[in-house]
């Protein structure tokens, strides 16, 4: 009669592998900011305090209320890059950035218009028509120089959606960068507004995702 070992050997390995592993003293006493050989890093993180978006009069005072950052859920310094001058119109860029031991680096942004006294005239409301696509884009002003701007890229996609638009001084209109809740993160950039001959236009290239950059010609009905 023939013996079959082969299921008896495999059974005693493997009871042999269990003693081993069982048996076997691991050391889990990592030193601080590491496991095993590998070294733990942590990513720094940093959030704008306030709005990221501060529209302000000339000759009015600004006060940075800065970013808070952190790295491994401490609290870590930050840089500030760019400044504000309250006494001149315009659009100013403020970023703030934090970085770990290991040269990483989180940023985030605010952006301060500054609207020139010189625009309290002006009133750019109104539909205007992208004849290219036949949408309209209404602008409606909230403020002195600040519009609410429905549909700022003349696409179908856009009735019902908002940013925020200024014009800042004279005749200079911008989409400031802005975190708009219908678009999310946006911006224009080659403005123009032509407001001294008939039919009034504007055009700029409207900066948020799957826009593309073409440039935006739109006239006033």
């Amino acid at each position: 009669m023939k013996i079959k070992i082969i299921p008896i050997l495999t059974f005693c390995f493997a009871l042999m592998f269990m003693d081993i592993s069982c048996n076997k003293s691991d050391n889990f006493n990592y030193p601080a900011g590491t496991v095993g050989i590998s070294k733990i890093v942590y990513f720094p993180a940093i959030s704008t305090n306030g709005n990221r978006l501060v529209i302000m009069a000339q000759g009015g005072i600004f006060t940075d209320s800065g970013a808070t950052a952190t790295v491994g859920g401490s609290t870590a310094k930050y840089t500030t890059t760019g400044s504000v001058d309250a006494t001149t119109p315009g659009v100013y860029g403020l970023v703030y950035t934090s970085a770990n031991a290991q040269g990483n680096t989180a940023s985030d942004f605010r952006t301060v218009v500054v609207i020139g006294s010189d625009v309290s005239a002006n009133d750019y409301s109104g539909p205007y028509l992208r004849s290219s696509t036949g949408q309209l884009c209404n602008w409606t002003k909230t403020a002195t120089g600040v519009y609410s701007v429905e549909n700022p890229g003349g696409a179908s996609v856009g009735v019902g959606k908002f940013v925020i638009a200024v014009n800042y001084t004279g005749n200079m209109i911008t989409i400031p960068q802005q975190i708009s809740p219908d678009y999310g993160l946006v911006s224009s950039s080659s403005e123009t507004y032509n407001a001294t001959s008939a039919p009034i236009t504007y055009s700029w290239i409207f900066h948020a995702g799957g826009y593309g950059t073409s440039l935006r010609i739109f006239t006033k009905q």
